[in-house]
């Protein structure tokens, strides 16, 4: 993943001016700063508008004891795409419309969550960060032991015992 995020970090300035040179030199110079400007604007008033929604929708959601997913997810989305917007480019601009617009939202929010449903099967399947495994239902035990023989799925490599299995007992104070 650090990969794609330095590769990015590269191709995407190149990209973005590429097509505003293409769109200058199809519209003239003056316009196409003219756009850009009228687009970071309405960026602006739709990030506003939409980040209010969202944050009233979770501030909504935790009054009433909701678990909050949907309402997480746009506010990350709107948050990535309020970003894009104020980058100044007609590409990352056509994204940012696509994370914070109301009716192509859904879209990007299915997305994030199979892009996360993976990230999270790939992190369970091969053990991830540290502690992180016991976290997802269903990943099975972490390490093996009289309770807990092993992975609980076919495929799954055997956790590593360590040396930090400290023995002792459990003493309920209020049980006497």
């Amino acid at each position: 993943m650090p990969w794609f995020v330095a590769l990015a970090l590269l191709v995407v300035p190149i990209l973005e001016i590429y097509v505003i040179i293409q769109v200058g030199q199809v519209i003239g110079g003056w316009p196409t700063v003219g756009l850009l400007l009228v687009e970071s604007a309405l960026g602006a008033w739709l990030i506003k508008r939409e980040g209010r929604r969202a944050w009233n929708a979770l501030q909504n959601s935790l009054q009433t004891a909701k678990m909050p997913g949907r309402e997480l997810a746009d506010a990350a989305l709107v948050l990535i795409g309020g970003t894009l917007l104020l980058t100044p480019g007609f590409v990352t601009d056509i994204a940012g419309f696509f994370f914070v617009l109301p009716f192509t939202r859904p879209l990007a929010r299915r997305g994030l969550s199979a892009f996360l449903g993976r990230r999270l099967t790939t992190r369970m399947t091969t053990g991830g960060p540290a502690g992180f495994t016991g976290f997802i239902p269903g990943a099975g035990p972490t390490r093996p032991g009289p309770t807990h023989p092993g992975p609980t799925h076919p495929g799954a490599t055997p956790p590593r015992a360590s040396d930090d299995v400290i023995q002792g007992e459990v003493i309920d104070p209020d049980k006497k």
